[in-house]
């Protein structure tokens, strides 16, 4: 079977399923319009909490489906319910916009519910019924489906009813070319009435935003305190040792040379040693490798000191920015470690790709055949990952059922430099 044609027919289920909604939701409108009258007498109040958790219901499904036939997912845009009694829940039900929205959007759906989903059906029914009229006129008796199309004509024979067969086509041809843009036009209008508003939205922007600022700033701050604990105790220290061994061998060099030899040969040793804790401290802050090689060449390098077999594909059209590359090559890195630590698997796939059309960017997967179980709130590193990314606006999936395997999905929006 075609693709497009399976595709259509996946539609047309959908909107057998969605025009049963309709149904429901003119059905949960009653209910909801009975009770809330009823409030201030008391009566209506368990009524009006169960006709707006099943219409909360309703309208999180249809969003769902709107979101995947979108390819964009729809937010709840609800305010949060309160820890209080039933009247402080049940004012904040009454006086979110979202839950007028909702009950609006109800009324809607009874008319474009049976203008989308139901014109698609009869659509796709008449030219099933009218590509077999022939068969319903042997089959049936004498008294009925004689005169089609409202009596405009009687049929005698049924020779007659093949000239209703280019009916059938024409109408499974509407059904063909409009089943797409009617689910996507069902589907607009759900995310136009049951997404959050554009305040809302800017709202939850904004404290996402703070929140990653907040988280950023912690990080960063943890990181210094990292960079100088790690110079106070390493490279200072070395340096410091130096210096001693530097000021005595000065003192004897006069009167035993020997001895002045063997503090310059542990100065020597301690320069070396200061100089390597140097080098490991700044490929932490930024690997030289990244910044010679670019993100290709600085994954690559990581996978080849791998001790499990790792293969990398990229998908680049050049040089990033270098923010962007540092954050992607630690966050990839940092999966990676994981991987090694937690997964036991025999083999890790990293994949980076961009992306340069508009709301995409870098996207980076890790991949291993390993146990799973892995989970944001595993304490695995992954939540430390996730606020490296949300500093430039990144997101973090998880996909690890027990067993395996693990993908872990990153993405970063950015622009090719």
């Amino acid at each position: 079977m075609p693709t497009a044609l399976r595709s259509r027919l996946t539609l047309l289920g959908w909107s057998a399923l969605l025009l049963t909604g309709s149904v429901a939701g003119a059905a949960l409108a009653t209910l909801w319009i009975t009770a809330v009258p009823l409030v201030a007498l008391g009566a209506g109040i368990p009524l009006t909490l169960l006709s707006t958790a099943l219409v909360r219901w309703l309208a999180g499904l249809h969003r769902q489906w709107a979101g995947r036939r979108l390819g964009d997912p729809v937010d709840r845009p609800y305010l949060p319910a309160p820890d209080a009694g039933w009247a402080a829940r049940l004012w904040t039900v009454l006086r979110d916009p979202a839950s007028w929205r909702d009950w609006a959007w109800l009324g809607v759906n009874a008319v474009t519910g049976w203008l989308t989903s139901g014109l698609s059906l009869l659509l796709f029914a008449g030219g099933f019924f009218y590509l077999l009229y022939p068969v319903v006129y042997l089959l049936t008796p004498p008294e009925v489906f004689r005169t089609p199309l409202g009596g405009a004509f009687r049929l005698h024979s049924v020779a007659q009813t093949f000239v209703l067969l280019p009916l059938g086509l024409v109408s499974f041809g509407l059904w063909y070319a409009t089943a797409t843009p009617l689910a996507d036009l069902n589907a607009r209008v759900i995310r136009l009435l049951l997404g959050p508003a554009e305040q809302v939205r800017l709202r939850a922007r904004v404290r996402q935003l703070a929140a990653s600022r907040a988280e950023t700033v912690d990080t960063q701050a943890g990181e210094l305190r990292r960079i100088e604990r790690d110079l106070h105790d390493g490279a200072q220290a070395r340096l410091v040792s130096l210096g001693m061994s530097l000021g005595l061998a000065e003192q004897v060099l006069a009167e035993d040379p020997r001895a002045a030899r063997r503090l310059l040969a542990e100065a020597r040793d301690a320069t070396s040693t200061a100089l390597a804790e140097l080098r490991d401290l700044v490929r932490g802050i930024h690997p030289p490798v990244l910044a010679d090689r670019g993100l290709d060449g600085a994954l690559q390098a990581l996978a080849l000191v791998n001790p499990i077999a790792t293969t990398v594909t990229t998908r680049l059209p050049g040089r990033l920015a270098a923010p962007v590359e540092s954050a992607a090559y630690f966050a990839v890195s940092e999966a990676l470690s994981n991987a090694i630590k937690h997964a036991q698997a025999r083999h890790i796939r990293i994949t980076v790709e961009f992306a340069p059309h508009p709301g995409s960017g870098l996207t980076m997967r890790v991949a291993d055949d390993g146990r799973g179980g892995a989970s944001l709130e595993g304490g695995t590193g992954l939540r430390g990952i996730a606020r490296r990314l949300a500093a430039f606006d990144g997101t973090l999936a998880v996909d690890s059922p027990p067993g395996g395997p693990t993908e872990i999905r990153m993405t970063l929006p950015c622009a090719s430099s």
